[in-house]
């Protein structure tokens, strides 16, 4: 099944990572809960709809890794692979 998002809104999927510490202890990504999470863009949608009726144009792209606020985005499930649904907005930065 394919996901394509809708307006201003990306689908992402979410990059979990380990920390580890100095002295080799891996603390999971439950310890702080309050980071920034990060993933990788899969599909965009075609832009907001302006006043206009104009489309502005995205700021991410497919491939895109990104940070975003951990409690923004919409959880789902496709074909047992877990998603993201980002409005472009709770998007903080891109990943270079």
């Amino acid at each position: 099944m394919k996901l394509k998002p809708l307006h201003d809104h990306l689908v992402v999927k979410p990059i979990t990572e380990d920390e580890v510490t100095k002295s080799g202890i891996v603390l999971p990504d439950t310890v702080d809960k309050e980071k920034p999470e990060k993933g990788e863009v899969v599909a965009v949608g075609q832009g907001k709809l302006l006043e206009n009726g104009q489309r502005a144009p995205m700021s991410v792209k497919v491939g895109d890794k990104v940070m975003f606020k951990k409690y923004s985005p919409d959880e789902i499930k496709v074909d047992g692979v877990e998603y993201l649904i980002i409005s472009e907005s709770d998007i903080l930065g891109i990943l270079e």
